[in-house]
């Protein structure tokens, strides 16, 4: 399969620092507009007909859509700041790659497939995790989502028009399945000696913003007795919440502060905090926010800081459609299959009724969201083949 490899090849330096080695690919910087570029440059090598929405969703048809019951793959372009090459632009690059190998198997879908391209759905520019399919289902109203700003202050009304009048999307009008296949992130494919599996669920998580509130004041001369100090109340439950994690087997991470007056010999006034938190139920979810929540509140009231606690998005338990799991599953000869604890757009299309499977392609490694990720030629080949054998079974 050389057009995967050279495909792979053509993405390797957009996007990638120099530095670390990873990518910044936030959607509508340069670096992920010139993915949408090579996006409309495949599909037209291909002959695909490429269709965008108001919210820069983007698919490239295979077949006429006039039809209901059309099949769709893909996934991503962009990144998590300093992030991976492989999570997001693998299921894309693999979609093209089946869809040439369905063309070398003389397959002609006798349903329309389409390959295809969500935006913002790390939510690393805008804060809002699977923006773009979220709006293309109308999981998101348009009247809320342009409100979104990034840490520069740029709305998300400011990039991109949106619909007229308060309309929604049409792009996945008459799709009735989605497989979207991604590097697995994690290492249960490790220990199952597996190359790719299928996913059964996907964990509860969300994002909750921490306001702290204190008061600003010396480094110096102010005793730390007399202190209001919210970075204290922050360490505290920072550390708090990997203790609750740890002891319950959930996730709990805190990795992004903004430090405000931001001064190395000044007592801040405010920390807020975003924690990342995801549970093996909804209820389990719950408790541990709720617990890291007391926690934070038991501190400041030591502290003498405030603190505030605001969800920002909260996705639910997802089971995919255990019919097409399992015959993917059977249709790839038994491979594994897996929950995962990362949000992804399958999960938003199959809440909103779309059936929906999972392909995943092993990570050695096991890490991601990281320069560090990376997965083996030979077994995203194997993931092209999986797929190809997916849609083989879906289209015709």
């Amino acid at each position: 399969m050389a057009g995967f490899e050279e495909m792979w090849g053509d993405l390797a330096p957009v996007g990638r620092s120099p530095q670390s080695g990873g990518y910044f690919r936030q959607p509508w910087h340069s670096a992920e507009l010139e993915l949408r570029a090579w996006f409309r440059e495949q599909a037209s090598a291909r002959g695909l007909v490429v269709e965008e929405d108001p919210f820069g969703n983007l698919v490239a048809w295979w077949g006429s859509t006039a039809a209901d019951g059309k099949v769709l793959t893909g996934s991503h372009l962009d990144s998590v700041l300093d992030g991976g090459a492989y999570d997001g632009p693998l299921g894309v690059v693999s979609s093209f790659a089946a869809v040439d190998l369905l063309r070398e198997r003389g397959i002609t879908p006798t349903r329309a497939l389409g390959v295809a391209a969500f935006v913002e759905e790390e939510g690393s520019r805008f804060g809002r995790a699977c923006l773009g399919s979220r709006l293309a289902v109308g999981a998101t109203d348009w009247a809320d989502a342009r409100e979104l700003a990034d840490r520069e202050g740029v709305r998300l009304g400011d990039v991109v028009e949106g619909p007229a009048d308060g309309a929604r999307s049409t792009l996945l009008e008459g799709v009735d399945t989605y497989v979207e296949l991604h590097v697995e992130q994690g290492r249960a494919l490790i220990d199952h000696d597996a190359a790719v599996g299928v996913c059964s669920t996907i964990w509860p998580h969300g994002r909750y913003r921490f306001d702290l509130t204190g008061r600003a004041d010396h480094a110096g001369s102010t005793r730390m007795e007399d202190r209001a100090d919210p970075m204290l109340t922050y360490a505290a439950t920072a550390l708090a919440a990997a203790t609750h994690a740890r002891a319950t087997h959930q996730r709990a991470t805190f990795g992004r502060l903004d430090v405000r007056p931001n001064g190395t010999n000044a007592v801040p006034s405010q920390v807020t905090a975003w924690l990342d938190a995801r549970a093996d139920s909804d209820a389990a979810l719950a408790d541990l926010v709720e617990a890291i929540r007391a926690e934070a509140a038991t501190h400041a009231d030591h502290d003498g800081t405030a603190v505030a606690v605001t969800p920002e998005s909260v996705s639910g338990e997802v089971r995919f459609d255990v019919p097409l799991r399992d015959r993917l599953a059977a249709r790839l000869g038994g491979v594994p299959v897996l929950p995962t604890q990362a949000g992804h757009d399958a999960g938003i299309l199959q809440e909103a009724g779309i059936a929906t499977a999972m392909l995943f392609v092993r990570n050695p490694s096991g890490v991601s969201h990281s320069p560090f990720e990376s997965a083996e030629t030979a077994d995203c080949l194997a993931g092209v083949e999986a797929l190809a054998d997916a849609l083989t079974e879906l289209v015709r």
